[in-house]
């Protein structure tokens, strides 16, 4: 199934294209309104998911580094092993590794993470997470990767769970 790198790929260029696009044409903090509830913002994340770690002194770089590496590999070794038919599984590992890598990149060359996109929630209660903390193609990847990931298992246990009924 290593095919599906390809997608692995694609992920990685659009993350890094889109990324650096916007940090040469956006101030940081600047905000470009693109729909009612959607901006562009260019900030930057030194920890990880929802700024965890931000300010941890620096530290907290080479362990996301180390973290995304050790991720990485494992769902390469995990792709490679998959049989023909395991599609979804493939796509949702392949957008995980490619996201992972993008932002990999980004904390080894900058020591931080470049998130743009800026989503307003307009049904969230205006102090629960609202702007919803920005991000950017990578972590959008990984999302639907994770996501894929969860129906995988799912329709995995109600086929098991049915041929047990079956015996």
């Amino acid at each position: 199934m290593k095919q599906w790198l390809w997608l692995s790929v694609v992920v990685l260029v659009l993350d890094q294209a889109s990324k650096w696009l916007v940090l040469a044409t956006l101030q940081p903090y600047q905000v470009i309104e693109l729909l009612p509830h959607l901006n562009l913002t260019l900030m930057f994340n030194t920890g990880a998911a929802f700024s965890l770690l931000s300010d941890a002194g620096g530290w907290q770089r080479w362990l996301f580094a180390a973290f995304a590496l050790a991720v990485t590999l494992v769902l390469v070794l995990w792709l490679l092993r998959l049989r023909p038919g395991e599609g979804w599984l493939a796509a949702g590992l392949a957008l995980i590794i490619g996201g992972a890598v993008g932002n990999l990149i980004d904390r080894m060359l900058l020591g931080h993470v470049v998130d743009f996109i800026q989503v307003y929630l307009p049904f969230i209660p205006l102090a629960l997470f609202n702007p919803w903390p920005s991000f950017n193609v990578a972590d959008s990847a990984i999302s639907v990767g994770v996501v894929l990931l969860i129906i995988e298992s799912l329709r995995g246990q109600r086929t098991d769970g049915a041929a047990a009924e079956g015996r």
